[in-house]
Formats: structure tokens, C-alpha cells, sequence
């Protein structure tokens, strides 16, 4: 049996958008974009389908540049119960092919060859939700994500291992997991425009001038990467990060982001029937310094407005003005007992009835920086 290692990244395209799309023929082939209301002036792009990403609008884009962009695009707010029921679904159709998925494993001889077996997962999620997705297929996790993202709209693209630096060395070094657009300058300034042109420096001289990060990127640029797809195990915590395309200091913009990653973080602790007391704040700067703040409250909770309240106020505590943001994250832990159990003097410790149903009208009426469902999965 074919004991080769392969990791498949299954990443669906444009995803709120395409599901908006499906529901609306009238919305096939004009440029949708869902995320924040354009009028209110502030929020985030949660997604963009590929009609408007031709103006240039992308997801976690300030609302207003993108309405500048394009203000005839259609402005949705998205249904957010939808998507993750779409979500899903499509999770439902993977774990068809193998439980290993980190939200395939040694399963593809029960398909097929590797190959064949992609070809299969993109038929199911068409046929079953008529929705499209952009699957690589590469013998590491890095690779396979780069691949899925080329082949994008409905795209298959398949790096083998004998063919895994030719894949690899012409592309920008911007490609490299961990390198943004500030980061990409400096490579540049140092003539290191291209993934090759970093894997043929030094080690030693690219960490004498990057430091760690600089080994790190010179590392995936050898195809080096040997992260294994771990399935879920039982939460110590649960929450949502994002990653800025450009690092901003644009407070607004933050805070928007966090109210966005609260809400996703409220909707996973609900889905999953917890709650906690821990609320974490996690922030990376421009330099890939990185910094957490947590606060514990007298109660668990996992309400979206105490988790940003909590949240926001840990944002303060940092000096933004200095330097500028790569990274936001929101996560809780500490769980605690179901919720609706009363506390000493009658009030209730987590969420009753009504404040849970107003907390999903809330949710519905926010945006979110999620981009829709991806996965990775092994094969060996």
C-alpha cells in the first residue's frame, strides 16, 4: 500500500457569499459582499464573492473602502445560523471520508488514490449543497493550503512530493504561512522576492537578520512542515482569532474585529453548551511579538457583549499607538457548569431562556470575519 504522507486542505470559496448566491438567483454574477451595513460607516467585510473581489474588496476590509470600491455591489448582513448549518453539512460530508479532520487520515485506500479521492469530496459537497470548494492536495499542511488557494474559484491543484520545491520556489514569499505584507517588504529589501530565493540563503544568515521568525520562514521554504492533522479533541478553550491582511492600528477597526470574534466565540460556546470564567485576549504585533491578557470573572458566562467587554478593556492596556496590529484573538475557559443554574441569591450564572434568544437575534445582526468552513486532512 502507498504509504505516502498527503494532507488535503478542503477550503470552500467564498463562502457566506456563494451560499447568499445559491439561495438568490438574482445575485449570480453581481458582486455580493456580506459583512457590516456600508450606511453605518464602520465594521468589517466577512466575505466578498469573486465578482467584487474584482473591485478589490476583500474579507476583514474596513465596510467603508469597500463601499467606496464598489457601492453597487449588494451590502448583505448574512444570517450567520445559516452558514453554520451549511458548515455543517459540509463537515458531515468530510467525516464521510475520514474522522481525522482538524476544524482525511490514513483513509484513502478506502476511496481510491489520493486523487481520486479529492475528486470525490468535491462531487459530494456539490451535490449536496450545491456549493463549490478549492481543495490541494500536497504532502504537507503548508502546501496544501497554497494549493487550494491557486486553484480558487472550484479549483483542484495536486503538488507531489518529487515536484514539491518546483511548486514552491517561484512563488512570492508572501505565500509563506506567517509572512504579510510588512514582513514581505523586508524580505524584499533583502533581494528575497521569491520563496526560492529565501530557500538558497543561509540559515545562519537569514536568522542573524530575521531572527526566529526568518528560520522559521526559511524552514517552510525548504518544504519543510511537519505539523500532523489532529483531529478535535475535548476544548480546554474555546474562541477565534484573525489575521489583519495589512497590520493596522486603526482602533476602530480593532474593536469591530473584536466584537466580530466575540460573537463567533459566543455562538461555539452555545453550540457546545458551555461556558466559562477566563476570558483571554490575545494580541500579535507587526514584529511577530505576541502577548495574551486574561481576566476571570465571578461567574461563567458566554455572553458575546461580557466576553467583549472583558475583552476590549485587555485592548486597552496596550500602547497601539507604538506599533501596529498582525493579529487579534478572543478566547474562554475555565468552563463552568450548563447554563441556567442559580446562584446564591437567585440570579441566574449563565444565560436564561430569553437572554439567549435575544443573544442569537444580536449575533445575526453583527458581522463576522469568518470566511466560511476549511479543513485539513492526512492520508497516508
Amino acid at each position: 500500500m502507498d504509504r505516502q504522507r498527503w494532507i488535503v486542505h478542503v477550503d470552500m470559496d467564498a463562502f457566506f457569499a456563494a451560499v447568499e448566491q445559491r439561495d438568490n438567483p438574482g445575485l449570480r454574477g453581481r458582486p455580493v459582499v456580506v459583512g457590516a451595513d456600508p450606511k453605518g460607516g464602520r465594521g468589517v467585510v466577512s466575505a466578498a464573492s469573486y465578482e467584487a473581489c474584482a473591485f478589490g474588496i476583500h474579507s476583514a476590509m474596513a465596510i467603508s473602502r469597500a463601499y467606496r470600491l464598489s457601492p453597487q455591489a449588494v451590502y448583505l448582513q448574512g444570517d450567520l445560523d445559516k452558514y453554520e448549518r451549511e458548515s455543517e453539512r459540509i463537515f458531515a460530508i468530510l467525516e464521510h471520508f475520514t474522522p481525522d479532520i482538524e476544524p482525511f487520515t490514513r483513509s484513502h485506500h478506502l476511496f481510491g488514490t489520493p486523487e481520486e479521492t479529492c475528486r470525490r469530496i468535491k462531487a459530494a459537497i456539490k451535490d449536496e449543497t450545491g456549493l463549490t470548494a478549492s481543495v490541494g492536495l500536497a504532502p504537507n499542511m503548508f502546501t496544501a493550503k497554497i494549493a487550494s488557494d491557486l486553484g480558487k474559484p472550484d479549483g483542484f491543484t495536486v503538488v507531489t512530493p518529487e515536484r514539491l520545491l518546483e511548486f514552491l520556489y517561484p512563488l512570492p514569499v508572501g505565500r509563506l504561512w506567517g509572512v504579510g505584507p510588512v514582513t514581505q517588504k523586508e524580505f524584499e529589501k533583502a533581494g528575497i522576492r521569491l520563496i526560492g530565493d529565501l530557500a538558497r540563503r543561509p540559515l545562519v544568515e537569514i536568522v542573524r537578520t530575521f531572527g526566529a521568525w526568518g528560520e522559521q520562514a526559511w524552514r517552510l521554504a525548504q518544504g519543510q512542515d511537519p505539523r500532523e492533522v489532529e483531529p478535535a479533541a475535548e476544548a480546554k478553550s474555546i474562541g477565534a482569532e484573525h489575521t489583519f491582511e495589512e497590520d493596522t492600528s486603526d482602533y476602530n477597526l480593532l474593536l469591530d474585529t473584536l466584537a466580530s470574534l466575540s460573537d463567533r466565540t459566543s455562538r461555539r460556546l452555545r453550540k457546545s453548551g458551555l461556558s466559562g470564567r477566563t476570558i483571554t485576549l490575545k494580541i500579535r504585533f507587526q514584529d511577530f511579538s505576541t502577548h495574551t491578557r486574561a481576566a476571570s470573572l465571578p461567574r461563567p458566562t458566554n455572553l458575546a457583549d461580557v466576553i467583549y467587554g472583558t475583552a476590549s478593556r485587555r485592548l486597552q492596556e496596550f500602547n497601539l499607538k507604538r506599533t501596529k496590529v498582525r493579529l487579534l484573538g478572543v478566547s474562554v475557559s475555565g468552563f463552568g457548569h450548563p447554563s441556567g443554574q442559580l446562584g446564591l441569591f437567585g440570579d441566574t450564572l449563565l444565560l436564561d431562556g430569553k437572554k439567549e434568544k435575544l443573544q442569537s437575534a444580536l449575533a445575526g445582526s453583527k458581522t463576522s470575519s469568518a470566511t466560511g468552513p476549511s479543513s485539513a486532512a492526512a492520508a497516508n
